[in-house]
């Protein structure tokens, strides 16, 4: 069984920075990557930014810039470096893992997912 627990969230204003963790515990029995989801209130679950075992990145639009993936192998963590933050950010931000291919952002593809962490930006 595959767990992961996203911390970091907070209530921050405008302008301020923001670091999300999110670290996996359990056997991933394939390469995996690792990504980052939000979900605004009354609104959709959308993808924000994704990191490949080889480091590779994508993020959304929204976010190209302003936040910046990394992850650390060795504690299968990701983490979301959040800078610049807008009110738009907020959400409850979750942690997702794929076995499948890199690049895919349609949440049905992501077999483990995090409980979410909660992210306010005041204006």
């Amino acid at each position: 069984q595959v767990h992961l627990v996203e911390s970091g969230g907070g209530l921050v204003r405008a302008g301020d920075s923001l670091r999300l963790s999110c670290a996996a515990s359990g056997h991933i029995y394939s390469p995996y990557h690792m990504s980052w989801f939000r979900q605004a209130p009354g609104k959709e679950r959308t993808f924000v930014s994704s990191i490949s075992l080889d480091y590779d990145t994508l993020y959304a639009d929204s976010v190209k810039g302003r936040f910046t993936i990394s992850r650390d192998n060795a504690k299968k963590t990701v983490y979301l470096q959040m800078n610049s933050l807008k009110s738009e950010d907020t959400g409850v931000y979750y942690c997702a893992i794929s076995t499948l291919v890199f690049g895919t952002q349609n949440i049905r593809d992501f077999q483990f997912w995090g409980q979410g962490t909660q992210v306010t930006v005041s204006s």
